[in-house]
């Protein structure tokens, strides 16, 4: 991938000063939200859960604007406009996962825990050990999620706000990151929540809005547009390099041919053995990530009961589904509107996508206000993860593992608090360090670890009488150390051929899609340490992880039958929920 810090010095679209006042205006507006609902002393249920006292349409609602992240509204986008379907391959698997969610998680979840994941999974288990790992898998996903956020933020800024140069980057990035934790210290989850729900009702809006346009200028038929798309593909200079480079290696094709393929069936998935499999693997990822997602689990705790909490589901799944459908008309105008040249030469590359359409659409203003929300985007998202990753820490390891439960309410906020600055802090370097890789590797990494580490061991707690706490801490930390090490040793890290790509100043260079993306010029990778053939882990760490969950079970003579039975009762009915789980 090249630099886009070079990128950024080429490419500036709109009026900066108008992008940054929107801006500051979506951060006061949420600010002074958070402030006058979420001000006032806090207990540590106010602090992680708001206590209770969403109802379920609000916390959906919530919940579709802490899932519909930038990768959702600016990377499917721009996925779609220069792939097609395979793009929206991604929104499928993104959607279907809340049907897992739906019929194993949600109820149970809440009727069993009382602050987070971990409470769930110690239950019937071995307090330290369980807490300890659950800790470090919750982390591991959280920080990968957060540093794909913050990433994000830091490629688009070029674009969006007219600011090259990495200092000015990295600026960008530490503003997002001190905001963030200033929402998540006055508001905790109560103000989270608001700046979530807000989110999600102007993003929605944006896209449907953008979809509509988009439509009107092909007599809103579909058809149309694609068949737009297809054409401009044609004539990109992307599709003429894609062209002489088959020709080089004997294979006919035309401009044509290779657009409708771009378009209509996607360049990665269906073409060989290897590929199908990759798709599958990918799929297990997003479709079983999704109910592993510790900040997602989180949020079925902000509401009284478990019906409450299935009422969530099914609003997020209306809203998510709804705007998935609006990415695929957006995804694809910007395909015909824009064109893939112009899209793989502005800063952030696909990621360019829906913020150059909204400026072919309504110029300065519509790119401003369509920024603006992406820059809301990250904020509600990460403040989020934040807030998540806070409470495990605090509540999880210094009250349960460091105090063994002896500390007090006004101590675990406290904790909470300093971990949420020192979160901060690490998501806010560690995005300057990835502001330039591979975001989707980041959040591949995030759904895989969550399937591999988290979701085995929610479904064997919660369903399965003879799991036990050996048998969890082999699910979780063979789930993690298998899913992080084959991604490390994957084709997203190294190793894939390069390919034709237009630079901003007119010329083609050959980019490896690859996370170290140096490749010569007649594709071949510079770095190269690649073993394990699959872009995603899913399809060997998620069985991998539930094998060793039973092996471990099975191995171990610990069952606690009274506590299972207690468990079966908690989950089924919700009684016994309260401060009795901090046993």
């Amino acid at each position: 991938m090249s630099s886009l810090t070079a990128l950024a010095s080429a490419t500036t679209v709109g009026n900066p000063t108008l992008n940054i006042a929107i801006f500051v205006i979506f951060v006061l507006v949420t600010l002074t939200i958070v402030i006058k609902v979420a001000g006032g002393k806090k207990t540590a249920e106010q602090y992680y859960t708001a206590g209770g006292a969403f109802s379920g349409r609000q916390n959906g609602i919530a919940i579709a604007g802490d899932y519909l992240s930038a990768a959702s509204f600016l990377g499917i986008a721009g996925a779609i406009a220069l792939q097609g379907m395979d793009g929206f391959l991604y929104s499928i698997g993104f959607l279907v996962a809340w049907l897992v969610a739906l019929l194993l998680v949600a109820e149970l979840m809440r009727n069993t825990g009382r602050f987070t994941m971990a409470d769930v999974l110690a239950y019937r288990l071995k307090q330290r050990p369980i807490r300890i790992a659950v800790s470090v898998s919750v982390l591991c996903v959280s920080l990968f999620y957060l540093l794909a956020q913050m990433a994000g933020a830091g490629g688009l800024v070029s674009l969006l706000l007219g600011v090259s140069g990495e200092s000015a980057q990295n600026i960008v990035i530490a503003v997002v990151g001190i905001v963030m934790v200033t929402y998540v210290l006055i508001g905790g989850m109560k103000g989270t929540t608001w700046v979530q729900i807000i989110k999600a009702i102007l993003l929605i809006s944006a896209a449907a809005i953008m979809s509509v346009w988009v439509l009107a200028k092909f007599g809103m038929s579909l058809s149309g547009l694609f068949g737009k798309a297809v054409d401009v593909s044609a004539a990109s200079e992307t599709t003429k390099a894609a062209v002489e480079k088959a020709a080089k290696a004997g294979t006919t094709t035309t401009p044509q041919n290779i657009a409708e393929t771009l378009l209509h069936y996607g360049t990665k998935y269906g073409k060989t053995t290897q590929a199908k499999i990759d798709f599958i693997s990918l799929s297990m990822a997003l479709v079983l990530g999704t109910a592993g997602l510790p900040h997602v689990l989180q949020r079925f705790y902000t509401v009284p009961t478990s019906k409450q909490a299935r009422k969530s589901v099914e609003w997020a799944i209306w809203l998510i589904g709804g705007f998935y459908l609006l990415t695929l008309v957006i995804g694809f105008g910007a395909g015909a509107l824009v064109g893939a040249d112009k899209i793989n030469a502005a800063p952030g590359k696909q990621n360019a996508a829906a913020p150059l359409l909204a400026y072919e659409l309504g110029g300065s203003w519509m790119l401003g206000i369509v920024s603006g929300i992406a820059f809301a985007t990250i904020l509600a998202v990460v403040a989020g993860l934040t807030i998540t990753a806070s409470a495990t820490f605090a509540h999880d390891l210094y009250k349960e593992v460091f105090k063994k439960g002896q500390s007090t309410q006004e101590q675990e906020v406290k904790i909470a608090r300093i971990s949420a600055i020192a979160i901060g802090l690490v998501a806010i370097f560690g995005g300057m360090l990835a502001k330039s890789q591979n975001i989707a590797f980041l959040v591949a990494l995030a759904f895989a670890v969550a399937a591999s580490a988290n979701l085995p061991t929610i479904l064997y707690s919660l369903f399965w009488k003879g799991f036990n706490t050996r048998g969890a801490l082999w699910s979780i930390y063979g789930g993690l150390i298998s899913s992080i090490g084959l991604i490390i040793f994957s084709p997203v890290v190294s190793g894939k051929m390069g390919v034709p790509t237009k630079q901003a100043d007119g010329s083609m260079l050959m980019v490896s899609p690859s996370m170290f993306s140096g490749a010569a010029a007649d594709g071949t990778p510079l770095v190269d340490f690649h073993w394990f053939p699959l872009d995603n882990p899913g399809l060997i760490s998620i069985p991998l992880a539930f094998f060793l969950g039973w092996l471990g079970s099975k191995l171990s003579q610990e069952h606690n039958a009274q506590k299972y039975a207690e468990m079966e009762v908690r989950a089924l009915t919700g009684h016994g929920v309260g401060p009795a789980l901090d046993h």
